[in-house]
């Protein structure tokens, strides 16, 4: 049985983790480095930094939020927004960071990920992949870039897939339906994923139950469990839903 991975994330903007929902209507929600202590006291086993308006902005990841972060923990931290080339992964790296997470630059530029896995490994590599409701993909689900405002008219699951053979070792679909809800992960979209794929699964974007995250694991096939809203607003704890995983026979370390 595999062990059961909790990770919260940060989504930053400004210099501060905000959360919205569907991607908009952004609240505070305090401060990275009180924040990123917080929750590896509480247990975490990973934590996620997003830089969510460096895509849209056009501009790269604020190293600074990466240095200030890592200094304060030692679970592994997952960076992503605004990193398109291996340069920036470099320097992403270099800041503290121990995974890289890429999306539009990805879809963009495929070799970026092929390149990436051989020069810095497969695990350092984590692939986001956000997608929306469209029947007119395979899958019935679309891929969409730049913080969720631009559909691409590529079918998800297949850019999953096509995304480990070109040497991703980690992915995270979030589904732009369920994000920040509070209503559940997107289980039929994480499961399709989880299907098409044999490397690790990130659940993201929906959780506001404690049954939500053991869905996560037994329908939807994922094996870490990103969070942000319950946790930053204190709805839930790690440790409450580390045990409530436990309680329920799965593998989690506490």
């Amino acid at each position: 049985m595999k062990t059961i991975k909790i990770m919260p994330c940060l989504d930053m903007k400004d210099g501060r983790v905000v959360k919205g929902i569907h991607f908009v209507n952004l609240k505070d929600a305090g401060d990275p480095v009180v924040n990123a202590e917080f929750y590896q006291k509480e247990g975490a086993d990973e934590l996620a930094m997003l830089d969510i308006a460096a895509t849209l902005e056009n501009r790269k990841t604020r190293l600074e939020w990466v240095k200030n972060v890592s200094s304060v923990i030692d679970i592994p931290l997952t960076v992503g927004g605004g990193i398109g080339s291996l340069e920036d992964i470099e320097l992403v790296l270099e800041a503290g960071a121990d995974k890289v997470s890429m999306n539009s630059a990805a879809v963009k530029s495929p070799d970026l990920v092929r390149e990436a896995a051989k020069k810095f490994g497969s695990e350092k590599i984590t692939i986001a992949i956000d997608a929306r409701r469209n029947q007119e993909m395979p899958s019935g689900f679309e891929l969409v870039v730049s913080g969720g405002t631009r559909p691409v008219g590529k079918d998800a699951i297949a850019w999953a897939a096509e995304c480990q053979d070109l040497g991703a070792g980690v992915i995270l679909p979030t589904s732009m339906d369920g994000d920040g809800t509070q209503a559940g992960y997107d289980l039929e979209f994480t499961r399709l994923v989880a299907d098409a794929v044999q490397v690790p699964v990130v659940a993201s974007g929906g959780a506001g139950k404690l049954e939500h995250f053991y869905e996560g694991v037994v329908i939807g096939g994922a094996e870490v469990l990103l969070a942000a809203s319950v946790f930053h607003y204190r709805i839930l704890s790690v440790r409450e839903v580390k045990e409530y995983l436990r309680g329920k026979g799965l593998q989690v370390n506490l």
